[in-house]
């Protein structure tokens, strides 16, 4: 019987990039993003909003995509980047995606100013939430599209291996922490309200 000689060079184990949770983030936006697109088509035809399912969706755009999601963008990645030379290029879109959050945080609160005012019963709401959702379904698969295809891969060239693992390391602490973030903020304002 013959053995085969095996490889005295032992394989690295895989570590994946800290890229990866905030591009599989991604996907879970854009299934949002469609759900969000086919709720203003309804609005569109029906000429009715349903307040609930508005509040589900800023839930979601402010917790998960804008807290957890961008919030792993600027407090990690982005603050790490700060840090290193990196081209005036990336620099260019790094400075544009800061931008992009921030304008994504007005339109969710003009979407809520305006579903509070149909819910009273203002008239001129309807077209108010409406343009937001087209303003959202519109902004997000650019601001995706930006992020995975020009800024992400790229952006992981100005890290060593153990600084990628660091930051991985950390994207997933900050994951593990949000739900407790999220419900001590939830029963503060309720606290405030009594």
């Amino acid at each position: 019987m013959t053995t085969k000689s095996k490889s005295k060079k032992a394989s690295k184990p895989f570590r994946m990039k800290p890229i990866a949770p905030m591009m599989i983030e991604h996907r879970l936006i854009e299934r949002m993003i469609s759900l969000m697109k086919q709720e203003l088509e309804k609005i569109n035809q029906q000429n009715l909003a349903r307040p609930i399912l508005i509040e589900i969706m800023v839930d979601f755009i402010r917790t998960y995509a804008d807290r957890t999601h961008h919030g792993k963008e600027e407090d990690i990645l982005f603050r790490d980047l700060a840090q290193k030379k990196i081209s005036p290029e990336h620099k260019k879109i790094m400075d544009e995606l800061i931008q992009e959050h921030i304008q994504a945080r007005a339109i969710v609160s003009r979407l809520v100013s305006a579903k509070q005012k149909y819910e009273k019963g203002e008239s001129n709401a309807l077209p108010d939430i409406a343009q937001c959702l087209k303003e959202l379904v519109e902004f997000y698969p650019k601001h995706i599209e930006k992020e995975d295809k020009r800024f992400f891969i790229p952006a992981m060239s100005y890290f060593t291996e153990k600084e990628q693992s660091q930051m991985l390391d950390e994207c997933f602490e900050f994951d593990r922490k949000m739900i407790h973030e999220k419900y001590t903020k939830l029963i503060e304002n309720m606290e405030k309200e009594n």
